[in-house]
């Protein structure tokens, strides 16, 4: 962990940090901001807990006793998650698209991610594009709307 990172106690802090490291804070839920999908730390009576939420369904994961604890926790496992720090900006069909978006970023020198998945059923695959971190601040253009 960086010097910055050591002195990460508190649960703004930790949001200020994903936020500050480009993390898609939509997936991730901090003293009760809703989301669809994604893990959250609440405090609930004083009692912290780190939860995950899928289709709304929230499911509590572990409980910790102090909130410095819990952050820790949060941050280790953010960190070790390889999906947290990937943007998502579309997801295409046409290998010209595809590769017309994939040169754009290796023109700008931006790290991505991709994967492929039936979309449609077995017939319809699609590709999908993320561009990891902050990245994402020089790809603003390239976001499918």
């Amino acid at each position: 962990m960086n010097e910055t990172e050591l002195q990460i106690d508190t649960i703004i802090e930790l949001e200020k940090w994903l936020k500050a490291n480009c993390y898609p804070v939509n997936r991730y839920s901090f003293n009760g901001n809703p989301i669809y999908e994604g893990f959250g730390l609440e405090n609930n009576g004083g009692l912290f807990q780190w939860f995950y939420t899928e289709r709304g369904d929230k499911q509590t994961l572990e409980y910790f006793a102090s909130e410095k604890e819990a952050v820790e926790f949060a941050l280790k496992t953010i960190k070790l998650d390889e999906h947290a720090n990937r943007n998502y900006i579309g997801m295409y069909k046409s290998d010209e698209e595809i590769e017309q978006i994939l040169s754009e970023l290796k023109k700008r020198s931006i790290e991505y991610w991709t994967d492929k998945i039936p979309y449609g059923g077995m017939n319809d695959w699609r590709t999908r594009i993320f561009v990891i971190g902050c990245g994402i601040k020089r790809a603003q253009d390239l976001i499918k709307k």
